[in-house]
């Protein structure tokens, strides 16, 4: 079971680096809960349509991912994106750590963590050094995260 699951972890990333978000959705669970430091906790389709949007959304995008590792039914794994920054046109290198639980074949938990900091550093410039560490501005961070996921998700599916 243990290589099944980083197999599934695999798919994923590959998934991602062909920014398939339609195949990344397939190895969640329908009750999927997905969290990280911007989004907060998402569940369910929200959590697809967060990929979709940032997918859909994104410039100059890359993806690596490394390191995954399989434990019963829990799995690691480390990805780094580079990408444009819609809002500032800055680019942004993102090192993040993710953990995985799985269930029949889906995963069921997903959660990455990174700096915020160090991500709004990059993200906001000069902005984002002085007062990216702040609440204040971490939380607007993540109320425009929020407000931008609410408007995709409004969006009349083509």
């Amino acid at each position: 079971m243990t290589d099944a699951n980083a197999a599934l972890i695999q798919r994923f990333y590959e998934a991602f680096q062909r920014s398939d978000a339609e195949a990344m959705a397939a190895c969640y669970a329908s009750d999927v809960e997905f969290s990280d430091p911007v989004f907060g906790v998402l569940r369910g389709r929200e959590a697809s349509d967060m990929w979709r949007m940032l997918l859909a959304r994104a410039a100059e995008f890359s993806l690596t991912f490394s390191d995954i590792k399989s434990v019963g039914q829990t799995a690691t794994a480390n990805w780094v994106a580079t990408y444009r920054f819609s809002q500032t046109g800055r680019l942004v290198v993102n090192r993040i750590n993710a953990r995985f639980v799985i269930r029949d074949g889906l995963i069921i938990e997903h959660h990455d963590s990174f700096d915020l900091w160090t991500w709004s550093r990059q993200a906001l410039g000069f902005k984002g050094l002085l007062l990216g560490w702040t609440s204040f501005v971490q939380n607007r961070i993540r109320a425009q995260a929020a407000n931008g996921l609410r408007a995709y998700r409004q969006q009349p599916k083509t």
